[in-house]
């Protein structure tokens, strides 16, 4: 949060005018979201994923601001790959919030299953094991939310969303997804501005899934690029002849085209083959929570 006397950071990041947000109005729309949805859903206290980047870090103060640092559990949950820098970025946020928070490797739960369960006989991609490790994370957050009772925050981006660049049932499984509506540039503006602590604002993106690995060199594009690209594809809903007037490659259009095509299915509940007259999710729908019969 930010505190008398200080000043925001200087974003290190190009922020074309078109995805220039109020942060101060962003701010109030999500800890407000934050604290209705706990309500709604009957919790008082919520627990996320820590991995030391940007997202999580902005999530943790933007649950702090909404419920308060004593509600908040934040899980530190590294890999045998994972940077011993992320982990103190991490630690310092939950120093900087005064949450509480856990230690958690993840290591013997994936390599347990990949060395011992299958033998160690596979030679296992660099991306299947990051899934894995994402899912074991995912997997530990859900066990850990029972003791502590509180409802599990994701921590993905628009801009990660739309792209696919998720793990399904890894760290797009939560309860709810306070900052799934901005845009990776977005989520700089709004983090900067809330003093995240800079060293957090200044290091490449990464899922931190293996060694060395950044999101810009997996993706293939740029964030500046993609966010702008992607705002007038799906927010302004303009055409690929449009976009290609604005200036953007036809390679780059039909790269980000293909890949929010292809990863649809990642944005939808599990379809449901429709049998009987009533169906979840098709027309059997209610509110998150609805009043009880003897309400």
């Amino acid at each position: 949060m930010v505190n008398a006397g200080q000043t925001p950071a200087v974003v290190p990041w190009p922020l074309p005018k078109e995805l220039l947000i109020d942060t101060d109005m962003a701010r109030q729309i999500i800890v407000g979201f934050i604290a209705s949805h706990l309500r709604q859903t009957g919790f008082e206290r919520a627990l996320l994923g820590l991995s030391g980047g940007i997202d999580s870090a902005l999530c943790a103060y933007l649950v702090a601001e909404a419920i308060g640092p004593d509600n908040l559990l934040c899980l530190l949950l590294p890999y045998r790959t994972s940077s011993p820098a992320s982990r103190t970025d991490a630690e310092e946020v939950v120093r900087r919030l005064g949450c509480e928070s856990r230690l958690i490797e993840i290591t013997p739960i994936v390599d347990g299953y990949f060395e011992t369960a299958l033998g160690g006989g596979e030679d296992v991609s660099q991306l299947r094991r990051g899934n894995l490790a994402a899912r074991a994370r995912m997997a530990v957050l859900y066990d850990q939310s029972v003791p502590w009772r509180g409802l599990v925050i994701g921590t993905s981006n628009k801009t990660e969303t739309l792209l696919g660049y998720t793990t399904l049932f890894g760290d797009n499984a939560a309860a709810i997804q306070p900052i799934g509506d901005l845009y990776k540039s977005q989520v700089r503006q709004l983090a900067a501005a809330i003093l995240v602590p800079g060293e957090i604002l200044r290091k490449p993106p990464t899922a931190d899934l293996w060694a060395g690995q950044t999101d810009e060199e997996e993706v293939g594009l740029p964030y500046a690029m993609l966010d702008q690209l992607l705002y007038w594809l799906v927010d302004r809903r303009r055409s690929r002849a449009e976009v290609l007037a604005m200036g953007f490659a036809v390679d780059k259009v039909a790269r980000v085209e293909r890949l929010v095509r292809e990863s649809e299915f990642k944005r939808q509940v599990a379809p449901i083959a429709k049998v009987g007259p009533r169906t979840p999710g098709v027309d059997y729908l209610y509110p998150r929570r609805r009043p009880r019969a003897e309400d």
